[in-house]
């Protein structure tokens, strides 16, 4: 599924900022299925790497959501009338991808002690539920909400919900969540994202971010390196 936030033009920098965001999402969802997919029988070494990286997708998508639900909706809902019902029904499907999420991770945890087949093409079907659940959530967020973000959210308010998501991730994830920021990015959005960091994290993305990121890539994606 596409976004459809590349139809605003000019496109508001909280739009672009929050795509790119969601972009990690839908591509690590999509690939976790297929990496899962293409994972062996009985190749326990394989299903814990995958349960892993699951593992760490999810967090990183419920703190997201989180930080929506806690920082950012509460300042946009006060600027609403009508439109409000579509803020609180994002509300409301985060906790039904929850639920989808909770419903993975049985099936993820059954199938990284033995990596049996039926555990595994389970598993993949869960996975396939959630990326769909997801990009439909994803699309319609930025298709009916962050114009309303980019109406009525001040900098100051949007830094802070920015904040919450970096204030969430561990300090040895941090270069790896900004690889997965710029992974799909633009030329023109990887200079608007790295010019917003301070001059340390840039300097730190340049001589030892990218080569951690692309070990992690590796590791994780194995032949599908670059996908």
């Amino acid at each position: 599924m596409t976004s459809s936030n590349t139809s605003l033009s000019p496109v508001h920098p909280y739009t672009r900022e929050m795509a790119m965001i969601h972009q990690v999402f839908r591509r690590e969802s999509r690939l976790l299925a297929e990496l899962v997919q293409d994972a062996q029988p009985g190749d326990t070494a394989r299903s814990r790497i995958l349960a892993e990286h699951w593992r760490q997708y999810a967090v990183g998508l419920h703190a997201h959501h989180t930080g929506e639900d806690e920082v950012l909706w509460p300042v946009l809902l006060p600027h609403l009338d009508l439109d409000a019902e579509q803020v609180l029904e994002m509300e409301a499907q985060h906790r039904e991808l929850d639920e989808g999420i909770t419903a993975v991770q049985a099936v993820m945890d059954r199938w990284q002690v033995q990596a049996l087949r039926e555990d595994r093409d389970e598993l993949v079907e869960a996975l396939r539920r959630h990326h769909r659940q997801l990009c439909a959530h994803l699309d319609e967020e930025e298709r009916e909400v962050m114009p309303l973000v980019a109406l009525h959210v001040n900098e100051r308010q949007w830094h802070a919900v920015g904040e919450r998501g970096l204030a969430e991730t561990p300090r040895d994830r941090l270069m790896i969540a900004l690889g997965a920021i710029l992974e799909d990015s633009s030329p023109e959005e990887r200079r608007e994202f790295l010019g917003r960091l301070p001059l340390p994290a840039r300097v730190l993305w340049r001589l030892l971010g990218q080569r951690q990121y692309r070990r992690e890539t590796d590791r994780i994606r194995g032949r599908r390196t670059g996908a």
